[in-house]
């Protein structure tokens, strides 16, 4: 059996679709399609029931999936394994949220990109989950960081840290709440406070009030700015109550620019996730810097 319609068949099948799995193979859409049908009729069975929206497999095409895929990874590991002296020559493209991205991922990554590194190219792209998770699947990102699980066999996650929310206000703001109120009414004795966002829909804001006070905030957003540095810095400015990362604002926190409203016994969380394509681990400079993320995120909790 041909190797190659091996390959093209396994990719259809974590892709679940022939355009999306030509764009991953550099194929046209026909060429996959043709390769299909070859394998098809050498088997004698069908492999997939086309929809109007992509493939899914058939009885016969999981099996072969499951018995074939493993042997084409291990196939693609072996044929790389001996770039590890050329990983200079290697591009990692990564993708993810733009203030954990720049503020954990990549100083972790660029530490392999010194002269004692690994020495391979890196380029940084920003979006959100949906956004980095799409660019993946396309092919367009090596690795993807992300606040959402992929669906699916074509994408591969693994957990990769949690980060804790609080609630903070620059220091004038929290003189103007007396803790005992905020004890006793819970988010109505917030609700003077100018709420600061990324968005309109608010939505650290929104999961915050509903793990912490069960409720869903009256107010809506006075400043919203797209990126958590900027809404932490308009916090510190004393433009209102924001939202934040713990890591992202633990300085300012320090430095007394801005304090903390509220202290829930349960803090909310929110889960990270380590992203790839299926298979693509078997490429040392992605399974590297992995690995390494994986690492560097057991001091992030």
């Amino acid at each position: 059996m041909d190797l190659a319609l091996l390959r093209t068949f396994v990719t259809v099948h974590r892709a679940g679709s022939f355009t999306r799995a030509a764009a991953l193979l550099g194929l046209s859409q026909p060429a996959v399609t043709s390769q299909i049908r070859t394998l098809e009729r050498q088997l004698g069975r069908p492999l997939f029931l086309r929809q109007a929206r992509g493939v899914t497999p058939t009885t016969i095409g999981n099996e072969l999936a499951h018995k074939a895929a493993p042997h084409l990874d291990a196939l693609v590991e072996i044929a790389e394994s001996g770039l590890d002296d050329e990983l200079s020559a290697r591009t990692l493209h990564l993708a993810g949220p733009p203030e954990f991205t720049a503020e954990r991922a990549l100083p972790a990554l660029t530490e392999l990109t010194g002269d004692d590194g690994l020495g391979f190219a890196l380029r940084a792209s920003f979006g959100t989950a949906e956004e980095s998770l799409e660019g993946l699947a396309a092919g367009h990102h090596d690795l993807a960081i992300s606040t959402a699980r992929p669906r699916g066999a074509l994408l591969t996650a693994g957990l990769l840290c949690d980060e804790e929310h609080v609630l903070v206000a620059a220091p004038h703001w929290a003189e103007q709440i007396d803790p005992g109120t905020l004890r006793l009414k819970g988010a109505p004795a917030l609700e003077h406070l100018p709420v600061l966002e990324v968005h309109e829909t608010l939505p650290f804001v929104s999961r915050y009030w509903a793990s912490v006070f069960d409720s869903l905030p009256a107010a809506s957003g006075t400043v919203i700015v797209p990126d958590l540095r900027a809404v932490l810095a308009c916090a510190s400015a004393g433009a209102g109550l924001a939202v934040l990362p713990r890591y992202l604002c633990a300085a300012a926190l320090d430095r007394g620019e801005v304090v903390t409203l509220h202290d829930p016994a349960v803090p909310p969380l929110r889960t990270y996730f380590l992203v790839v394509r299926t298979g693509t681990l078997a490429m040392p400079h992605i399974a590297r810097a992995y690995e390494w993320l994986q690492r560097a995120a057991t001091s992030w909790c």
